[in-house]
């Protein structure tokens, strides 16, 4: 994997479990080379259609990690084994 690897936190405005993925994502991704960009499933058709009803979701490359809850511990094992490499 060259450079960062790119995380996608599929998310909507006032969905309270995608804030609380987002903290946990936050905390982890320090320890790992990557970085997270948070979108809004509501802007793009072919995302709503599939993910609406299933945020949040956290993507690495387009390929699903994660979904509703997950703890720290959750997100470390998903990343390491989308093979992103520890800092």
């Amino acid at each position: 994997m060259s450079g960062p690897a790119a995380l996608v936190l599929l998310s909507a405005p006032g969905c309270h479990l995608c804030h609380d993925l987002r903290q946990v994502v936050e905390r982890v991704l320090p320890g790992f080379a990557a970085t997270l960009t948070e979108k809004d499933v509501r802007q793009d058709p072919a995302l709503r259609a599939r993910y609406a009803l299933e945020i949040p979701v956290l993507l690495l490359d387009g390929r699903e990690l994660l979904r509703h809850r997950a703890s720290e511990d959750d997100v470390r094992a998903a990343l390491t084994a989308a093979g992103v490499p520890a800092r």
